[in-house]
């Protein structure tokens, strides 16, 4: 059984390299969601050499049974989305600024603090610099 990921910001650089890494690792996800702002709903993006995804309205979009969220789109959009996500059960990894300084959310790089991923249920986010 696979994940059901989420990826918010699809359509920036950062959302197509998420995109592109997650097939290129074969990462196990039943479902991959492309998520972006209502003006690029209904875009296609790349989900590795064979795969098309049709980009879906952030704004409209139901987190529930979504099991990681993979957050890009910029800080005040991550602001005002992640927590949303978080509520519905979602693992958020935000790769914005906005949750990095907050104390109720771990800032986790992998190879220097891991251990530091046990205080991120604390809020259901991770800042990732």
């Amino acid at each position: 059984m696979g994940y059901r990921v989420a990826v918010v910001g699809a359509t920036g650089n950062v959302g197509r390299e998420l995109l592109s890494i997650l097939a290129e690792r074969d990462f196990p996800a039943d479902e991959v969601v492309a998520l972006a702002s209502e003006r690029s709903a209904g875009a296609k993006v790349s989900y590795g050499e064979k795969d098309i995804l049709k980009v879906q309205d952030l704004a409209s979009f139901d987190f529930r049974g979504i099991d990681i969220g993979l957050f890009s789109p910029g800080a005040k959009v991550s602001a005002q989305f992640a927590p949303r996500a978080a509520e519905a059960g979602v693992v958020v990894i935000d790769n914005t600024s906005q949750f990095r300084m907050d104390p109720d959310v771990p800032l986790i790089v992998p190879e220097v603090n891991p251990d530091a991923l046990r205080g991120y249920s604390e809020r259901n986010i991770i800042a990732n610099p």
